[in-house]
């Protein structure tokens, strides 16, 4: 209720109603919390009983394989049974061959690696990689200098700046060997000339003060960064160089691996592909990572890394320049191997446990610059630094809640009851749109519900159509924002309305949505693909992954930008979903809330899925597998559409999914390519 222009007389009795229902509230919970303990306590006398009984006591070994077999079933998941091992079996040996691809197998061969070091680009680049030096065992060293000296794209220079004590001389000597190799390989006019440029440092300075050291030496237009025990892919400068000539690119990153500290680059641990830019992602986590390439007038008036952020400090300067940045780029290939050893953070964050302090500075530090206020940090179960970020509701602006019902009374009941019950924030309405129901039950429950000042039903007469049914549930609203709830949905985060709500309330972002259960707790959305499954229209990913699971990359545990979020319970700001023209009604029962999204992403804003914000969606796990006779007809008709106004986008690949992904499944599985090796060319 709007409490503007309220007379005394009226406010009075608003404010008594709403301290009257408070009231019943607190005594419905205080009476549910008495039955609870009172049942509690029953419970524990009874399990004390029958653990003290012989047969308790006999059946232990019987009960310890059962929980065994449980475990394991539980671990499998989806994969719980003889079919499913088989599956999983099947998935395993096509990971293997995935993973084979990425590895030196991807290397071009000696005719590919010549074509690209003779190719001629339309830019004059020279990438000045920094890659500071301190205590770097040989065999390290070495490799990492050698990953530089063989790129096919051959404008670099490598700054070397050396921190290290004297017990480890033989990193000057190493480094002074390869400057002496590199002047022997190149000789531009008619004198010996070196790519290798190295300085011995007074002192070590740290992480961020030898790589600042090494920016003093270059002389780049495009800076690289580079750790001293990492190995790059021969043809990362020459994917960067094709990007920068296409697209103007100054800011560019791609895919990448860790590997076992003293083997190969084929003894990769763990494979990370990323998607393209996502600002909200690289707020909770650094998924950018390595191997940076960008600009130098990016740095105009700025620091490299900052010494206050050092364990972090890749981070801080990777949100400065790509809030900078004009054009973010991401080569979605796996060109950087990053050497997992003792004392690496690729190993084990608490290696370097101050870097979680210096993290969440640094995401403090850049939320600060771009205007945000009062926000909090915290870090999640997936990760010390993947981080929850709560940012500040700004007022109490009013939300109107858009149901849909058609009979399904118990649905709705329930739906609306943990709305009222379970709900923190207190600004909202509930707009119900009846829409051609014929039970008398139902009518008695909306004729219940509307004594209560915050809800309304209004009437939808027709034929059922989701996006029309909708649109008059918005255009009657009275909220700021509009939050789309299917009625058989119960909600179970008390602030669900208030973490949607600091992402719909941002002027950069389209829709926000939340993460939604099914009743077994199994995951039914989590963000929507493009192109994913069978009809190549749109998908759910992670779906049916247990709600224990942690997502790809801790994927699940993070507010991330999604090309769409289901209409299922969807956030977004009145006057944009106005400005869009609404749900299009062509779309009358699938893939209307995905168009709304892709319309909203196309204006330049992100759309964004929460997993702070849970509810149960109760819908048949299998609904939609029926598509026979119309139902089929009609959702062919509406992909049809779908995939012909969205064509150029579906064919180029959602951009928050990485194209090494496989299309078919919904858990991140990898795609074997056709090509036996790509050999960068895909």
């Amino acid at each position: 209720m709007d409490r503007k222009g309220m007379t005394e007389t009226e406010a009075l009795r608003f404010y008594k109603e709403a301290y009257g229902r408070e009231k019943r509230r607190g005594r419905a919970l205080t009476q549910k919390l008495s039955e609870a303990e009172h049942n509690r306590e029953q419970t524990e006398g009874k399990l004390e009983r029958i653990k003290k009984s012989f047969l308790w006591r006999a059946s232990k070994p019987l009960r310890m394989l059962i929980h065994k077999i449980a475990r394991v079933k539980e671990r499998l998941g989806y994969y719980g049974s003889l079919k499913g091992i088989a599956r999983k079996l099947n998935a395993k040996m096509i990971e293997r061959q995935a993973r084979a691809q990425h590895g030196s197998a991807s290397f071009p061969e000696l005719p590919e690696a010549a074509r690209q070091r003779l190719h001629k680009f339309d830019r004059e680049v020279k990438f000045s990689i920094l890659m500071p030096l301190y205590n770097t065992p040989e065999k390290f060293l070495r490799q990492a200098i050698e990953s530089v000296m063989d790129q096919t794209y051959e404008g670099w220079e490598l700054c070397l700046a050396d921190g290290s004590d004297e017990e480890h001389a033989y990193v000057e000597q190493i480094c002074r060997e390869y400057m002496e190799k590199d002047k022997q390989y190149l000789r531009p006019s008619s004198s010996l000339y070196c790519r290798i440029v190295y300085k011995k440092l007074k002192k070590n300075e740290g992480i961020s003060g030898n790589t600042n050291a090494c920016l003093s030496m270059s002389s780049g237009n495009y800076i690289a960064l580079f750790d001293h025990d990492d190995v790059l892919h021969p043809s990362v400068l020459y994917e960067y160089m094709k990007v920068i000539c296409e697209t103007g690119a100054d800011y560019i990153y791609c895919d990448e691996a860790t590997f076992k500290g003293n083997g190969t680059i084929d003894d990769m641990i763990t494979l990370h592909f990323k998607p393209d830019y996502a600002p909200d992602n690289l707020r909770a986590n650094n998924y950018i990572c390595h191997f940076s390439a960008f600009a130098r007038r990016l740095l105009d008036g700025t620091e490299l890394f900052r010494s206050e952020f050092d364990g972090s400090q890749d981070h801080d300067m990777i949100l400065r320049l790509t809030a900078r940045a004009k054009c973010v780029v991401h080569v979605p290939k796996l060109m950087y191997y990053w050497r997992s050893h003792a004392g690496s953070v690729a190993s084990d964050i608490s290696a370097k446990s101050y870097a979680i302090e210096a993290a969440k500075g640094a995401v403090a530090a850049h939320l600060t610059a771009q205007g945000y206020k009062n926000f909090e940090i915290t870090s999640t179960k997936a990760f010390e630094t993947i981080f929850q970020i709560k940012y500040e509701i700004l007022g109490n602006p009013k939300v109107s809640i858009v149901i849909p019902n058609k009979d399904h009374l118990e649905d709705l009941t329930r739906c609306i009851s943990s709305i009222l019950e379970r709900s923190t924030y207190d600004n909202y309405e509930i707009v119900v749109v009846e829409n051609n129901s014929v039970s008398e039950e139902i009518f008695a429950y909306y004729k219940e519900i509307q004594e209560n000042p915050a809800i309304r039903v209004i009437t939808y007469e027709g034929e059922f159509n989701y996006s029309k049914v909708n649109n008059l549930g918005v255009a009657q609203a009275d909220g700021e924002y509009v939050l789309l709830l299917n009625n058989d949905t119960s909600v179970i985060t008390p602030d669900w309305i208030e973490e949607l709500l600091m992402y719909a309330q941002r002027k950069d972002v389209g829709a926000a949505g939340a993460k939604l259960y099914y009743e077994d707790r199994t995951i039914q959305h989590a963000g929507v693909v493009l192109g994913l499954g069978a009809h190549r229209t749109a998908g759910h990913s992670h779906y049916r992954v247990d709600h224990r699971n942690l997502g790809y990359m801790g994927r699940l545990c993070y507010a991330q930008n999604v090309m769409a979020v289901t209409g299922a319970c969807l956030m977004m700001r009145k006057s944009l979903f106005e400005e869009l023209g609404g749900l299009d009604e062509k779309f009358a029962v699938a893939l209307n809330d995905v168009d709304l999204c892709i319309r909203a992403w196309k204006t330049g804003r992100v759309n964004v899925f929460t997993p702070f914000a849970e509810l149960y969606h109760y819908e048949s796990a299998s609904r939609g597998a029926d598509l026979s006779g119309a139902n089929a007809e009609r959702y062919e008709k509406e992909a049809a559409l779908f995939r012909e106004r969205w064509k150029e986008l579906l064919e180029q690949g959602d951009p928050y999914y990485n194209p090494n992904f496989s299309l078919d499944r919904s858990d991140f599985a990898l795609k074997i390519s056709e090509n036996k090796a790509d050999k960068t060319e895909g």
